[in-house]
């Protein structure tokens, strides 16, 4: 296993609010843990919720006594939050603020993943798929046929998310199972990668550096720069 991560201001922000982990060593009593986290709120709020959960998470993990993956994971999250609200209610100037969060775990050739919010996870081989499923107003648009998929990224609205870490008092993630294959790229994103960048051209970046993990996470942030760099980006890229 190999894997890359970076995150980048972009062109546009003036603080990056963006928090990654990556991880190939085991993390508690995970193998692995890579997480990508895209913190909001006012003033540097963002900057602080992001790397808090992340910083928190991590130590939640490695404190953890559950005995399956998902049991880790969803106590560690639950206790992040909780410790989250408790951080902005002792302190005005963080007050609101929150982040979204997905993780991926990988034991053998399954992959474990949680997210909550919009960032995402995707798996790249002859195609590439999103397993994610965005927790975001133009997603549930999608769903209900107001707007078409391809119309996501370009919706006014497109920035609302729908649930996050620190949103409110219960955590409620989604969870995914993932039975990788030879040769399979994961791919971690927030959206400032995603809204900028389609995913077909994320593919095609990848897959032009299939060997060289840090020039195609290089590459896709150049890409979305070159495109906008509207926010700020943050890739994690694992290759099996």
């Amino acid at each position: 296993m190999r894997a890359f991560s970076i995150t980048d201001i972009g062109e546009k922000r003036q603080i990056n609010q963006d928090y990654v982990f990556c991880e190939e060593n085991p993390v508690g009593g995970l193998p692995n843990l890579f997480i990508v986290a895209d913190g909001m709120g006012g003033h540097k709020a963002g900057d602080y919720a992001s790397r808090f959960c992340v910083e928190a998470f991590t130590e939640n993990i490695k404190n953890s006594k559950q005995d399956t993956h998902i049991g880790m994971i969803s106590e560690a999250l639950q206790k992040t939050n909780d410790s989250l609200l408790k951080e902005a209610e002792d302190n005005n100037e963080l007050e609101g603020m929150g982040t979204t969060f997905v993780a991926g775990t990988i034991l053998k050739d399954v992959l474990y993943v949680t997210n909550i919010g919009d960032s995402r996870l995707y798996i790249i081989n002859e195609d590439i798929k999103q397993i994610t499923v965005d927790h975001s107003l133009v997603e549930e648009m999608v769903q209900t046929g107001e707007i078409d998929r391809k119309d996501m990224r370009f919706h006014p609205n497109k920035n609302i998310i729908t649930r996050a870490l620190g949103a409110s008092k219960n955590v409620i993630p989604d969870y995914f199972e993932v039975n990788l294959e030879t040769d399979d790229t994961i791919l971690m994103c927030s959206d400032g990668l995603s809204n900028m960048v389609e995913d077909h051209e994320i593919m095609a970046i990848v897959k032009e550096y299939p060997d060289n993990l840090q020039l195609a996470a290089k590459e896709l942030v150049k890409k979305a720069n070159e495109n906008g760099g509207k926010d700020n980006i943050s890739i994690i890229i694992v290759k099996l």
